[in-house]
């Protein structure tokens, strides 16, 4: 009985040991915040940011190829956690680089609206 309780015991420690092998290694990638990063640089970038804030959308961009690369070595949770935070800073970066950009092209367009206005404004001035 005693070496069957010991056969049976090393065969559940050698399970739970696969187990926890197959669990550490087979950490899923980050897909869902990987498409979310893609499409907030691919916003900002149809935002104009390229033109408006291109330091900030490249640092987006470099942070969402870090992400890519370490997503297609091995999914460590460890990789999985710096690829998951750097996918959160390309969105981030991403996004501002957008809305700073729509804010830049509303300035123009306010300064020109402003300068038509005052064109305008002399042309009936001088009519009087």
């Amino acid at each position: 009985m005693s070496n069957y309780m010991s056969i049976l015991g090393a065969v559940g420690i050698a399970g739970i040991a696969v187990a926890i092998t197959g669990c550490a290694g087979s950490v899923e990638p980050p897909t869902s915040q990987m498409r979310a990063a893609e499409s907030s640089v691919q916003q900002a970038v149809s935002s104009d940011a390229r033109n408006f804030e291109p330091v900030l959308l490249n640092q987006a961009q470099n942070k969402l190829a870090d992400a890519e690369e370490l997503i297609d070595d091995e999914m460590s949770e460890e990789n999985y956690q710096k690829a998951l935070h750097l996918l959160e800073q390309a969105s981030v970066d991403a996004q501002l680089a957008g809305a700073r950009a729509e804010t830049a092209k509303a300035k123009q367009a306010v300064e020109e609206i402003n300068r038509n206005i005052e064109s305008l404004r002399q042309r009936m001035n001088g009519s009087q």
